[in-house]
């Protein structure tokens, strides 16, 4: 019996690819590309140990996590780590911009969309925290300022469950 893997082993399932239900040639299913996206980032093992999620709330993606004993940063203030705060910043400005990228993809262009998303990366971002990070959970969303023909622009902003903003952000993305 051989030891290497076969092609329908479990870890063969999970690498592939999680735009699956996306055909050449078809225009795209809005709500099947965001509901594929954020099953991708969660099934990231960073976001798992963070217990962050991505989900899709009234045709929109947000991020999404709860206060934990883990994710305190200041332990005379009992507040959320600021890293966690702007990861959860970054990942929210990203996918968002992917789930744009097929959004404004057209059949005969979304080849290049798959690529585009594929090689999306932070280039730069500035995050401003505006307030402590108290909460029972926090809630980020983002929005496209700019959507570029290699890159583009997002700002983001997380608010706690009282919805007060406790960290904005703005960021490049290349693709």
């Amino acid at each position: 019996m051989s030891d290497s893997p076969k092609s329908d082993s479990p870890k063969s399932e999970s690498q592939k690819k999680w735009t699956g239900n996306i055909h050449l040639g078809s225009k795209v299913d809005l709500n099947v590309v965001l509901n594929q996206l954020t099953q991708a980032f969660n099934g990231s093992p960073y976001f798992s140990h963070n217990t962050m999620q991505m989900r899709v709330v009234d045709g929109e993606i947000e991020g999404y996590i709860e206060m934990k004993p883990f994710l305190i940063g200041n332990v005379a203030f009992q507040i959320l780590h600021g890293g966690v705060a702007a990861t959860l910043l970054d990942s929210i400005g990203g996918i968002v911009a992917m789930g744009e990228l097929y959004q404004r993809s057209e059949p005969e262009t979304l080849a290049d969309t798959l690529k585009k998303v594929a090689r999306l990366a932070t280039v730069d971002m500035r995050v401003d925290y505006l307030a402590p990070g108290r909460g029972e959970y926090f809630i980020a969303k983002a929005e496209t300022l700019r959507m570029g023909r290699k890159g583009c622009t997002m700002r983001m902003t997380m608010t706690n469950n009282e919805g007060k903003a406790i960290a904005t952000a703005i960021a490049s993305y290349a693709y």
